[in-house]
């Protein structure tokens, strides 16, 4: 754009120098707003002539013309110009040299300060909705692989020590728990990103009696801003979404963790698929879990993401400044990883293989079932106290001889304590430790099936 020509001319000549016009330039990044942009200003002009600030023949002119500019540039006619300052002056740039006078007319009673917020908010609603059909997509495959598994008996860990029996079927859905709760705030950010900005100008608002709600219901907002200062300098719902997306993140990377641990030789859980893994350069024996540490790596990334938004907006006083030009890269660097982790989690899962007899095998090694004894105790009337430390007792004997509460003789039990009977074997069996797990939300398999219904459920509302 020749500098001399710069819509915003007037006060200053325009002749910025060239590094300040790079410097200043944001059509690098907010280019990928182009559809926003153009359909706000469609609405815009609609409004206008509606309002009679405009003719209808205007209108006309220039909703025409935007519609143009948006086919040729989705099919590759137009090329967006990296000399414009950025998206909002490329679009009204290439109207005003397409229709002349009438492109001049559509940036009345508005502002860059209100367009650009107006574009975010549309740009990112439709964001949200892609993140959440992705996470949709994600429980999915966790609910299949649950149900699968729902009897599949591993070792629960407090401490990454071996605790109590579950199934592999309830850890998975506990993470599905986790990404439901992500939806609930993926709803709550939309809600408070279907505001429209748009007619709040520079600041000020308007003389122009314009209709602020009849252009918010033409670009589907819920509602409007109710004040025009609060309209333009508002970026609360771009720190949500970057909230939002973190948690998600910081779900996954625990996931991930997992993933790890558990396909390393030391537990030997899972084969995560070759799709799914690499190689490594020097050591022909080598299956990294790549994508499963990048997704644990790129969650810091998107830390990095919301702690640049909350710092650039925490100085700033009311109403608009160039700060808030830097709120895009992060929030769309954060929103493209999500969505990038979340389709890759999504493949790495639903192609794992589980290694049922490994997790068995670690289940009954690690003396799992010490809290069903002392439960077995306590049903003798046995202060539960008492039968913690009998129950402690017995598993170092069990140490002791090399031995596991299944294989230990029944005398052993007795020199312990004498209120042990046979029946004893029954309520240390691994498979009958886990089926007994019945109170809401444990790991039975009767209860996991149940919590896949209650999902699916929930994703089908």
């Amino acid at each position: 754009m020749d500098n001399g020509n710069k819509m915003w001319a007037g006060r200053t000549d325009g002749n910025t120098e060239k590094i300040s016009d790079e410097f200043n330039s944001s059509i690098a990044f907010d280019s990928r707003m182009y559809k926003e942009d153009i359909c706000g200003s469609i609405a815009h002009a609609r409004m206008l002539a509606a309002q009679g600030i405009i003719s209808d023949n205007d209108c006309e002119s220039i909703v025409a013309g935007l519609g143009g500019i948006l086919e040729d540039i989705e099919n590759g006619a137009l090329k967006i110009d990296p000399s414009c300052e950025d998206i909002h002056m490329f679009v009204e740039k290439v109207l005003t040299d397409r229709i002349g006078d009438p492109g001049r007319k559509l940036h009345t009673a508005r502002s860059r300060n209100d367009q650009v917020a107006l574009d975010i908010r549309l740009y990112l609603m439709s964001q949200i909705k892609e993140i959440k059909d992705g996470i949709k997509a994600l429980i999915g495959v966790i609910c299949a692989q649950a149900e699968k598994y729902s009897d599949t008996i591993m070792p629960g860990y407090t401490h990454l020590q071996r605790a109590q029996p579950v199934s592999f079927g309830h850890h998975l859905m506990a993470y599905s728990f986790m990404l439901l709760r992500d939806i609930g705030r993926l709803d709550d950010v939309y809600k408070r990103t279907s505001v429209s900005p748009i007619g709040s100008c520079a600041l000020a608002g308007t003389t122009y009696n314009t209709d602020r709600l009849y252009e918010a219901k033409l670009l589907g907002f819920d509602s409007a801003s109710l004040n025009s200062m609060d309209g333009v300098s508002d970026r609360d719902f771009v720190l949500e979404l970057a909230s939002a997306v973190s948690i998600i993140m910081m779900h996954l990377s625990r996931f991930s963790e997992e993933l790890i641990l558990w396909s390393s030789w030391e537990f030997k859980f899972i084969e995560l698929s070759d799709g799914y893994t690499t190689g490594s350069s020097i050591m022909p024996q080598k299956k990294n879990p790549d994508m499963a540490e990048l997704v644990r790596g790129k969650t810091g990334r998107v830390y990095g993401d919301l702690i640049a938004l909350l710092t650039l907006m925490k100085g700033l006083p009311l109403a608009y400044n160039k700060d808030m030009q830097e709120d895009k890269e992060a929030i769309f660097d954060a929103s493209d990883t999500v969505k990038n982790c979340i389709r890759i989690f999504a493949g790495m899962l639903g192609t794992m293989k589980v290694n049922k007899e490994g997790m068995r095998k670690a289940a009954l090694e690690g003396f799992i079932n010490a809290t069903d004894l002392a439960d077995y105790l306590v049903g003798k009337g046995m202060p539960f106290r008492n039968a913690y430390k009998v129950s402690g007792r017995l598993v170092a004997l069990c140490i002791e001889n090399n031995l596991t509460l299944e294989s230990l003789p029944l005398e052993l039990y007795k020199s312990v304590s004498g209120e042990i009977g046979e029946e004893v074997y029954d309520f240390v069996n691994i498979d009958n430790c886990l089926a007994k797990r019945k109170s809401l939300g444990g790991p039975a398999k009767e209860s996991v099936l149940s919590q896949i219904r209650f999902v699916r459920g929930e994703l089908n509302d």
